[in-house]
């Protein structure tokens, strides 16, 4: 089997294996908050994020494979449209990651693409929401209740999500699989 074949072989079995953690998490996780459209299952992201430094294929299809899962797990359909709405920070991310060594990207560096990715994750989620509710909002869920709870409610809840995938990164590196 030539180099490249075995590259891409690995990439689309790891693809395959962070599908499958990014759609179970949400499904058995125990550490999960829902009030109304917002819902936060911590860990929900680590797959994602990690994809993204694996390459631009396998974050892309992580991002759509786990917005099929949540379709397919049965999850109210304004969770898919949240879940569909992360290819926005995954394509952002990945064009900048694109410019930059990822392996160089620690310290504050990091935290500043956590924060940014984070802000345009809670925005692109709350936006979604949005849409959806069409300004037919369920009583008591205005507008500005949809950027709070949705908008900054992603935004930390990426920021946590970013860490733990940092962790995962990091032992991923020293073991040479990244």
């Amino acid at each position: 089997m030539t180099k490249d074949l075995k590259s891409n072989a690995l990439k689309v079995a790891t693809a395959g294996l962070l599908i499958a953690i990014g759609v179970l998490i949400p499904l058995v996780s125990p550490l999960r908050l829902v009030l109304g459209p917002a819902s936060y299952t911590l860990g929900s992201h680590i797959a994602i994020f990690v994809a993204m430094f694996i390459s631009p294929g396998t974050a892309l299809a992580v991002t759509m494979g786990t917005t099929v899962g949540f379709f397919l797990g049965g999850f109210p359909i304004i969770i898919v449209w949240r879940a569909a709405s992360h290819i926005i920070f995954v394509a952002l991310g990945l064009i900048y990651l694109s410019k930059i060594d990822k392996r160089a990207l620690r310290g504050l560096r990091l935290r500043v693409f956590s924060l940014w990715i984070g802000i345009v994750h809670g925005l692109s989620e709350a936006a979604f929401v949005l849409l959806f509710f069409m300004g037919q909002f369920p009583a008591g869920q205005g507008p500005l209740w949809i950027l709070a709870f949705i908008g900054a409610g992603s935004l930390l809840h990426s920021l946590i999500d970013f860490e733990a995938a940092n962790i995962v990164r990091n032992v991923l590196y020293k073991a040479k699989l990244l």
